[in-house]
């Protein structure tokens, strides 16, 4: 069994809801297809759970009709006949009287998941119904009768497993399923998610559910590129990375791909396929546990970086100086992407600064800190690359008149990423992509 991922923009519109349909046909092989909501559906349920949460009940009300009558043209577009259309008004219907209802109920955090979970509820319901009227056999399976997260917010693969085999022997004569992305349940049971992006995690996860043969992830790309396309002028197309590369490239900027979705696949061996759904012929990137080659295969930059520097004169008298400093990043779940140590002091990058008055205040303790927002981190992926002293020096020499700040090398064979200022990102990409690529 495979599994197909589509996501917001493969199902953004009533004609590629269609292509979808005839791509998730194109053989009998049995298939499990994860929807993601319809592309901006999201945005407008995030807006409306925090109108909600700041008491501006009038304007959350616009929010919800202005998103239910985009839904009501979608639906003319989506099914032909009478009765599918019934059925879709139906499913809307139910889902923006649950939207006006707590309207009137008082908002908590709980029920801003709920709200949130409408997206993919929806469009995998209406999908349904298209299928439906088309004769394409199938089986809608909600998500929330088998994906969970523990305690932590993790998501555990064996009871996820057990959970999904169990409702899929219910079902043996079905060979098509259509279920959500991104909403799962909670320890307590409620409704959660697995934050942004995570129907490419959902995906992963049923691939590592059920050992898949493949787990294909369908954006509007064809695969993943060396360099940023949006940004840079020419660049190339990757056929195949190995999960070490694909997980370092999603972790550090690489748009095609959540960084999450890498580690259930690589762990019981599932390739993943980046795939294009406006254009299906083309090869996209396949990613498994070996790499094509050694060598440079791509850079990706990740922004919205903060710079913290701690100093202390007693540092190399302070035992367990560095054990302080990391469990305060710890203590308010602030994960570090680079750091670099120095006799007196210590820099490390952090991508959420929500904590960040807190985390200072503590570090204080410890010394004088500096703090420097606005930055970006550009990383360097390839197969051994750390290893090749002609790489490190293509690429320091291609970053002339470039405000490097930190550099980490060697923590992992595969990376090397540089601090720059983000105002300098797309000057640094153009200049990796003619001085490493020769393109």
């Amino acid at each position: 069994m495979k599994i197909m991922k589509f996501g917001g923009t493969s199902v953004g519109k009533p004609q590629r809801m269609h292509d979808v349909a005839q791509l998730i046909t194109k053989d009998s092989d049995p298939k499990i297809v994860v929807l993601s909501a319809v592309s901006g559906t999201t945005n407008s349920l995030v807006e409306i759970a925090t109108l909600l949460a700041a008491q501006k009940r009038e304007e959350a009300k616009e929010k919800i009709d202005t998103l239910e009558a985009k839904y009501q043209e979608f639906i003319k577009e989506l099914v032909q006949g009478e009765e599918a259309l019934a059925k879709a008004k139906a499913i809307l219907q139910e889902h923006f009287e649950f939207l006006n209802i707590i309207l009137k109920i008082s908002y908590s955090e709980a029920l801003s998941k709920d709200i949130l979970a409408q997206g993919e509820l929806i469009s995998t319901k209406l999908f349904s119904v298209y299928l439906e009227e088309q004769g394409i056999d199938h089986l809608l399976l909600p998500a929330l009768n088998f994906m969970v997260i523990d305690e932590n917010d993790e998501p555990p693969v064996p009871q996820i497993s057990k959970n999904l085999k169990g409702l899929l022997a219910q079902h043996p004569e079905k060979k098509l399923i259509i279920t959500q992305g991104y909403i799962c349940r909670n320890a307590r049971g409620e409704v959660d998610n697995l934050k942004r992006g995570g129907s490419d995690y959902t995906a992963s996860l049923v691939a590592a559910a059920i050992q898949a043969s493949v787990c294909e992830i369908w954006t509007d790309i064809s695969g993943m590129h060396n360099n940023d396309p949006r940004v840079v002028n020419k660049t190339l197309p990757i056929e195949q990375l190995s999960f070490d590369e694909a997980a370092e490239l999603a972790y550090f900027g690489a748009k095609i791909l959540h960084p999450a979705s890498i580690w259930p696949a690589q762990q019981y061996k599932v390739p993943v396929k980046l795939l294009n759904t406006m254009e299906p012929e083309a090869k996209g990137t396949t990613i498994t546990s070996e790499a094509a080659s050694k060598g440079v295969k791509a850079v990706a930059a990740k922004d919205g970086i903060t710079a913290v520097n701690i100093k202390s004169s007693r540092m190399l008298l302070a035992y367990g100086f560095l054990r302080k400093v990391f469990e305060i990043f710890e203590k308010y779940r602030t994960p570090i992407d680079m750091i670099t140590t120095s006799e007196v002091a210590v820099s490390v990058t952090i991508d959420s600064d929500s904590a960040l008055p807190q985390i200072r205040k503590e570090l204080e303790a410890l010394g004088s800190v500096e703090t420097e927002g606005n930055m970006t981190i550009v990383s360097i992926v390839g197969n051994e690359i750390a290893d090749n002293t002609q790489t490190l020096q293509d690429v320091f020499n291609s970053l002339t008149d470039v405000e490097v700040r930190m550099v980490s090398y060697g923590g992992s064979p595969h990376n090397i990423s540089i601090l720059v200022p983000a105002a300098q990102k797309t000057e640094v990409l153009q200049k990796i992509n003619s001085g490493v690529f020769k393109l």
